[in-house]
């Protein structure tokens, strides 16, 4: 049996890997989603196999109770509230891990059983870091959800303090290395973890929060690793690597696209400057109606189009599809060009628009697509903010000054859709949309784009 479960072991850890690769590519993410659900059932399989249960009434009931809150979720949660449901799932995720790491402490005490250090060790890292990712990930979803303030919550002397509240937290954790009969030192070491990953995430704004799901995925991944070498698992010890390193990369991808560092996203509070530009002085903007608006797209060869966050809140990514189809039809060339950091988490824009039936064909990363906006006819923005300032290029005092942006403001005519002229997340203006080139189009996404839909007929059939 045990030659069995070790094969499992291994063809689920390379179909994690290849799950991983797969997802390089919207061709091949379903493939890749499938290949790390297959590997993770013959994981827990695997698992059931390597040692006795005792319980299996247990294992089935929360199996049972698990798929009942899981399969609804995924039917009704709408696309626009994916990152609130990844931050929640890392919540669960993590809390998981804390929970076995507060069990194996507690069992071993129970029985009288000396954990040696190389378990103490990850077991303590586990809890730490589970618990102040759960705290942490559901923080995330507040703010992502609104429940919460977006902007960032900050005081006087907020780093020094969260700095030292975790040494504590750690001066505590090695305590219990040394000293694990001190069982009263627990409860108030996994206290003050949950309450450092709720000060850890309040200081960050909501442009940030990209970075910070991919961070907290890292988190919890480690915290399962830990997890594997506390129980002898070699499965979560794989799994939460690749899961925590894949995490890793990630989040420094996204802080190079912002040309930003870990410090400085998690300790910046970047986005606290709206109110600092909310008395500027109001300047004049070009707008246009759906009627101009289609005039404009019929008349052009080439369309692209960059998707926001502000297309996600209108859900207009149905009617988006039913604007390209209507353009390709009439023979314009439509592309879409996609931020690394566009929306509340990566990959935001590419899950919305494959629901819709993008062609992946059809969507283009920032460094395949800058270089063809000096060709292109139309620029329609919708709901992208700061990814389309050119401030990031010219004014150093800018908060967003160096972060590689879409570079819009080099088309032809630059069409943005938008409900108002407040800033976004990095609360300053965008100069994009004071230019000659520029219209505004003012309006919920969802909404205008069916008026441009409804416009575009018309204007075929004179």
């Amino acid at each position: 049996m045990a030659h069995i479960v070790s094969y499992v072991y291994i063809l689920s850890a390379a179909l994690f890997i290849l799950s991983l690769k797969w997802m390089n590519s919207p061709v091949t993410a379903r493939r890749s989603v499938l290949a790390g659900e297959l590997g993770m059932l013959m994981a827990i399989v695997g698992t059931l196999l390597a040692f006795k249960v005792f319980n299996w009434e247990w294992i089935l009931t929360a199996f049972f109770i698990g798929t009942a809150v899981g399969v609804p979720i995924a039917y009704i949660m709408p696309m626009t509230a994916v990152p609130q449901r990844t931050a929640m799932s890392h919540a669960c995720g993590a809390l998981a891990a804390a929970l076995v790491g507060t069990a194996e402490f507690y069992r071993a005490n129970q029985f009288h059983e000396i954990l040696p250090t190389f378990v103490m060790v990850p077991l303590m890292l586990e809890t730490l870091l589970g618990f102040l990712t759960f705290t942490g990930s559901l923080m995330a979803m507040g703010k992502l959800q609104e429940v919460l303030p977006q902007r960032p919550i900050t005081y006087r002397g907020q780093n020094l303090t969260n700095f030292a509240l975790f040494g504590i937290a750690a001066g505590l954790g090695v305590w219990l290395i040394v000293n694990p009969a001190q069982t009263w030192i627990f409860p108030i070491f996994a206290g003050l973890s949950l309450v450092f990953g709720v000060l850890l995430i309040i200081p960050i704004g909501g442009a940030d929060m990209p970075t910070v799901i991919a961070l907290l995925n890292s988190y919890a991944g480690l915290s399962a690793c830990a997890m594997g070498f506390v129980l002898g698992n070699k499965m979560l010890v794989i799994a939460g690597a690749l899961d925590g390193s894949s995490g890793l990369i990630l989040s420094i991808i996204m802080c190079k696209a912002m040309n930003r560092s870990f410090t400085n996203v998690l300790f910046g509070a970047f986005g606290q400057l709206q109110v600092a530009h909310a008395h500027v002085e109001k300047r004049p903007v070009r707008s246009a109606t759906p009627e101009e608006a289609a005039s404009i797209l019929d008349a052009a060869s080439s369309v692209i189009i960059v998707p926001g966050y502000g297309m996600a809140v209108a859900q207009a990514q149905h009617k988006v599809r039913e604007l390209f189809d209507s353009l390709m039809r009439r023979g314009v060339d439509v592309k879409f060009a996609i931020h690394p950091v566009a929306g509340r988490m990566p990959g935001h824009m590419n899950v919305l628009l494959a629901e819709a039936d993008i062609p992946y064909d059809r969507l283009y990363g920032m460094e395949d697509i800058n270089s063809e906006f000096a060709q292109c006819d139309v620029a329609l923005v919708i709901g992208a903010n700061d990814v389309t300032n050119p401030a990031a290029r010219t004014d150093k005092t800018s908060p967003i000054y160096g972060m590689p942006i879409l570079d819009v403001d080099k088309a032809h005519t630059v069409m943005v859709i938008k409900r108002s002229m407040n800033p976004g997340f990095a609360g300053i203006d965008n100069e994009l949309y004071y230019m000659d080139k520029t219209l505004m189009l003012f309006g919920d996404a969802k909404t205008f784009v069916g008026e441009i839909l409804k416009e575009l007929p018309a204007r075929a059939a004179a």
